[in-house]
Parts: C-alpha cells; sequence; structure tokens
C-alpha cells in the first residue's frame, strides 16, 4: 500500500518547487514547443465548516507516489507530476488540452489548523484533505499595567 507524503512545517522548501524558465512561457502560448513538461494548476475546491476545513483538488492520472502535502499551521503546498503514459514519438497532435508535468498550489488558509489532526484521501482522481481547525475559542484576557 502506497501513502500520500505529508510533511509539516512552518515554512516550505521553495528548492524543490517546479520552477519557472522562457521555455515555459511558450509551453503556455503553444502546447506543441514542450508537451509533457508544462507546469499547471489543478482545480480546487476549499470548504468550510464550523471545526474543519476541506480542500478537494482534481488530479486525475497522478500516482500517489509522485503527490505530497506540505502543511503548517496557515497554509499548505501540494505538489506532485502527471507524467504521460502516451509515447510521443512519431505523433502528430490534432488537439492537446490536457497538462502533463509539474503542479503546484499553495493555499494560505483562513484560519490557523492543527496540524496533529490532518487526513488525505485520493479516490477516482480526487485528492481530498481534511484540516481540523485550531480550538481559538478560548479567550485569553490580558491585564493592562499602567506605568
Amino acid at each position: 500500500m502506497s501513502y500520500i507524503k505529508i510533511r509539516f512545517g512552518s515554512e516550505f522548501d521553495q528548492s524543490r518547487s517546479c520552477g519557472g524558465s522562457v521555455s515555459e512561457m511558450f509551453t503556455s502560448v503553444n502546447p506543441m514547443f514542450s508537451v509533457g513538461q508544462r507546469r499547471w494548476n489543478p482545480s480546487m475546491d476549499i470548504y468550510e465548516t464550523e471545526d474543519h476545513i476541506i480542500i478537494l483538488a482534481e488530479i486525475a492520472g497522478v500516482e500517489k507516489e509522485n503527490l505530497e502535502l506540505e502543511i503548517s499551521h496557515k497554509a499548505i503546498r501540494i505538489h506532485g507530476t502527471r507524467n504521460c503514459k502516451i509515447s510521443m514519438s512519431n505523433t502528430t497532435y490534432r488537439l492537446a488540452e490536457i497538462f502533463y508535468g509539474c503542479f503546484e498550489r499553495v493555499l494560505f488558509l483562513p484560519t490557523t489548523i492543527d496540524t496533529e489532526k490532518v487526513s488525505a484521501s485520493y479516490t477516482n482522481g480526487f485528492l481530498e484533505i481534511n484540516l481540523t481547525k485550531k480550538n481559538s475559542r478560548n479567550i485569553h484576557r490580558v491585564e493592562i499595567q499602567s506605568d
């Protein structure tokens, strides 16, 4: 059984990002320049309940081994790669709408979450991440000192 990698921390490692280059500029204009090397942003929904934040990402075709989550108290980074399964040699494209290659999304959360209570599942091309909000209902009173 393979698991989705979840890393916790206060800052995200930017050295492993997908990166950007001049060639990526051309791939956004015409996919024929570098099919399979384009960076893409999967569609996502974020739902909030009283106690949870639920993120649903549409990432069909991404193997769990090529998927990684990094979570801090206020943000989540979803990073992965979708590999092309079709041979590219001797191929003439008539239409190229499916994005392959590296993707990365960093989502800043509307409230602090409890990094000890995170779960993720991947079914039928959808990644669902369930984040539990930190209990912020406790009010801390501060006594004001006089000079």
